[in-house]
Protein backbone atom coordinates (compact mmCIF):
# COMPACT_ATOMS: atom_id res chain seq x y z
CA UNK A 1 0.00 0.00 0.00
CA UNK A 2 1.44 3.49 -1.23
CA UNK A 3 2.01 6.12 2.00
CA UNK A 4 -0.92 8.05 0.78
CA UNK A 5 -3.24 4.85 0.73
CA UNK A 6 -1.91 4.40 4.20
CA UNK A 7 -2.26 7.77 5.62
CA UNK A 8 -6.22 7.59 4.09
CA UNK A 9 -6.72 4.44 5.87
CA UNK A 10 -5.15 5.15 8.86
CA UNK A 11 -7.10 8.50 9.17
CA UNK A 12 -10.59 6.79 8.93
CA UNK A 13 -9.27 4.26 11.17
CA UNK A 14 -9.04 6.76 14.28
CA UNK A 15 -11.81 9.27 13.05
CA UNK A 16 -13.95 6.19 13.27
CA UNK A 17 -12.12 5.18 17.08
CA UNK A 18 -11.13 8.97 18.32
CA UNK A 19 -13.09 11.57 16.32
CA UNK A 20 -11.52 14.26 14.92
CA UNK A 21 -9.86 16.00 17.49
CA UNK A 22 -8.48 12.89 19.32
CA UNK A 23 -6.97 12.35 15.64
CA UNK A 24 -3.88 14.02 15.53
CA UNK A 25 -1.42 14.50 12.79
CA UNK A 26 1.42 12.59 14.96
CA UNK A 27 -1.04 9.55 15.74
CA UNK A 28 -1.98 9.37 12.21
CA UNK A 29 1.68 9.35 11.34
CA UNK A 30 2.53 6.55 13.69
CA UNK A 31 -0.45 4.61 12.55
CA UNK A 32 0.88 4.63 9.32
CA UNK A 33 3.79 4.02 9.65
CA UNK A 34 5.03 7.42 7.82
CA UNK A 35 6.81 10.24 9.04
CA UNK A 36 6.05 13.84 9.08
CA UNK A 37 7.43 14.76 5.61
CA UNK A 38 5.57 11.85 4.04
CA UNK A 39 2.26 13.18 5.66
CA UNK A 40 2.87 16.52 4.53
CA UNK A 41 4.18 15.93 1.05
CA UNK A 42 1.12 14.27 0.54
CA UNK A 43 -1.92 16.26 1.79
CA UNK A 44 -1.95 20.04 3.17
CA UNK A 45 -2.99 19.02 6.18
CA UNK A 46 -5.00 17.23 8.80
CA UNK A 47 -8.33 18.85 7.74
CA UNK A 48 -7.23 17.68 3.81
CA UNK A 49 -5.95 14.27 5.10
CA UNK A 50 -9.72 13.89 6.83
CA UNK A 51 -11.63 15.26 3.69
CA UNK A 52 -10.37 12.72 1.88
CA UNK A 53 -10.44 9.87 4.53
CA UNK A 54 -14.32 11.12 4.91
CA UNK A 55 -14.56 10.74 1.16
CA UNK A 56 -13.56 7.10 0.87
CA UNK A 57 -15.28 6.20 3.79
CA UNK A 58 -19.01 7.90 2.40
CA UNK A 59 -17.58 6.05 -1.31
CA UNK A 60 -17.96 2.74 0.74
CA UNK A 61 -20.57 3.00 2.20
CA UNK A 62 -22.12 3.88 -0.95
CA UNK A 63 -20.79 0.72 -2.55
CA UNK A 64 -21.90 -1.72 0.19
CA UNK A 65 -25.32 0.00 -0.39
CA UNK A 66 -25.71 -0.36 -3.94
CA UNK A 67 -24.64 -3.87 -3.48
CA UNK A 68 -27.52 -4.72 -1.86
CA UNK A 69 -30.04 -2.36 -2.86
CA UNK A 70 -29.38 -2.82 -6.90
CA UNK A 71 -28.72 -6.32 -6.73
CA UNK A 72 -32.11 -8.52 -8.23
CA UNK A 73 -35.26 -9.47 -6.13
CA UNK A 74 -38.34 -7.02 -5.57
CA UNK A 75 -38.11 -4.04 -4.15
CA UNK A 76 -38.98 -5.82 -0.22
CA UNK A 77 -36.09 -8.38 -1.01
CA UNK A 78 -33.68 -4.89 -1.90
CA UNK A 79 -34.64 -2.99 1.19
CA UNK A 80 -34.07 -6.28 3.36
CA UNK A 81 -30.60 -6.87 1.95
CA UNK A 82 -29.69 -3.57 2.88
CA UNK A 83 -31.10 -3.89 6.24
CA UNK A 84 -29.74 -7.25 6.96
CA UNK A 85 -26.32 -7.07 4.96
CA UNK A 86 -23.36 -7.26 7.39
CA UNK A 87 -22.49 -5.04 9.75
CA UNK A 88 -20.29 -4.50 12.84
CA UNK A 89 -22.97 -3.28 14.35
CA UNK A 90 -21.25 -2.93 17.74
CA UNK A 91 -18.58 -0.62 15.95
CA UNK A 92 -21.66 1.74 15.07
CA UNK A 93 -21.73 3.22 11.42
CA UNK A 94 -18.48 5.07 10.13
CA UNK A 95 -20.74 7.66 8.62
CA UNK A 96 -23.23 8.02 11.00
CA UNK A 97 -20.67 8.10 13.88
CA UNK A 98 -18.77 11.02 12.09
CA UNK A 99 -22.14 13.18 11.77
CA UNK A 100 -22.32 12.53 15.95
CA UNK A 101 -18.37 14.88 15.99
CA UNK A 102 -18.87 18.60 16.13
CA UNK A 103 -15.43 19.41 14.92
CA UNK A 104 -16.25 17.47 11.33
CA UNK A 105 -20.51 19.03 11.64
CA UNK A 106 -18.85 22.47 11.80
CA UNK A 107 -16.89 22.14 8.53
CA UNK A 108 -19.15 22.30 5.81
CA UNK A 109 -15.97 20.82 3.86
CA UNK A 110 -16.01 17.88 5.95
CA UNK A 111 -19.32 17.53 6.19
CA UNK A 112 -20.55 17.65 2.92
CA UNK A 113 -19.50 14.21 1.88
CA UNK A 114 -21.44 13.02 5.05
CA UNK A 115 -24.50 14.72 4.05
CA UNK A 116 -24.42 13.85 0.33
CA UNK A 117 -24.04 10.00 1.21
CA UNK A 118 -26.79 10.25 3.47
CA UNK A 119 -29.43 12.25 0.46
CA UNK A 120 -27.75 9.48 -1.69
CA UNK A 121 -29.59 6.73 0.35
CA UNK A 122 -32.42 8.13 1.05
CA UNK A 123 -33.32 9.07 -2.37
CA UNK A 124 -31.80 5.42 -3.60
CA UNK A 125 -34.22 3.76 -0.92
CA UNK A 126 -36.95 6.55 -1.79
CA UNK A 127 -37.06 4.98 -5.86
CA UNK A 128 -36.99 1.97 -4.70
CA UNK A 129 -39.95 2.03 -2.44
CA UNK A 130 -41.56 4.22 -5.15
CA UNK A 131 -40.87 1.17 -7.50
CA UNK A 132 -42.41 -1.58 -5.01
CA UNK A 133 -45.60 0.83 -4.97
CA UNK A 134 -45.58 0.63 -9.02
CA UNK A 135 -45.71 -3.04 -8.92
CA UNK A 136 -48.38 -3.78 -6.31
CA UNK A 137 -45.71 -4.53 -3.99
CA UNK A 138 -46.09 -1.86 -1.17
CA UNK A 139 -49.38 0.36 -0.09
CA UNK A 140 -49.57 3.05 -2.66
CA UNK A 141 -50.71 5.56 0.52
CA UNK A 142 -47.06 5.94 1.73
CA UNK A 143 -45.05 8.50 0.83
CA UNK A 144 -42.13 7.04 -0.70
CA UNK A 145 -39.07 9.66 1.10
CA UNK A 146 -40.93 9.48 4.17
CA UNK A 147 -40.30 5.62 4.22
CA UNK A 148 -36.83 5.68 3.41
CA UNK A 149 -36.15 8.60 5.87
CA UNK A 150 -37.53 5.72 8.17
CA UNK A 151 -35.35 2.93 6.81
CA UNK A 152 -32.26 5.27 7.38
CA UNK A 153 -33.18 6.40 10.80
CA UNK A 154 -33.85 2.70 11.89
CA UNK A 155 -30.64 1.32 10.79
CA UNK A 156 -28.65 4.45 12.68
CA UNK A 157 -30.97 4.07 15.72
CA UNK A 158 -30.35 0.36 15.30
CA UNK A 159 -26.33 0.85 15.51
CA UNK A 160 -27.19 3.21 18.74
CA UNK A 161 -29.10 1.21 20.58
CA UNK A 162 -26.59 -2.05 19.96
CA UNK A 163 -24.06 -0.28 21.00
CA UNK A 164 -25.59 1.31 24.23
CA UNK A 165 -26.95 -2.36 25.17
CA UNK A 166 -23.76 -3.77 24.01
CA UNK A 167 -25.71 -6.27 21.69
CA UNK A 168 -26.78 -6.52 18.41
CA UNK A 169 -29.63 -7.93 19.24
CA UNK A 170 -31.08 -4.33 19.40
CA UNK A 171 -30.05 -3.57 15.75
CA UNK A 172 -31.89 -6.67 14.85
CA UNK A 173 -34.69 -5.87 16.99
CA UNK A 174 -34.98 -2.55 15.04
CA UNK A 175 -34.40 -4.29 11.88
CA UNK A 176 -36.69 -7.18 11.96
CA UNK A 177 -39.69 -5.03 13.16
CA UNK A 178 -39.35 -2.57 10.23
CA UNK A 179 -39.05 -5.33 7.87
CA UNK A 180 -42.45 -6.63 9.86
CA UNK A 181 -44.42 -3.19 9.02
CA UNK A 182 -42.74 -2.85 5.72
CA UNK A 183 -43.51 -6.81 4.67
CA UNK A 184 -46.36 -7.02 1.52
CA UNK A 185 -49.64 -8.49 2.50
CA UNK A 186 -49.79 -11.74 1.72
Amino acid sequence: MSTPERLIESTRELLWERGYVGTSPRAIQQHAGAGQGSMYHHFAGKPDLALAAIRRTAGELRTSAEAALGGDGSAYERISAYLLRERDVLRGCPVGGLTMDPDIIASDELRAPLGETLDWLHGRLAAIVQEGQEHGEFNGALDPAQVAATVVATVQGGYVLARASGSPAAFDGAVGGLLALLAPAA
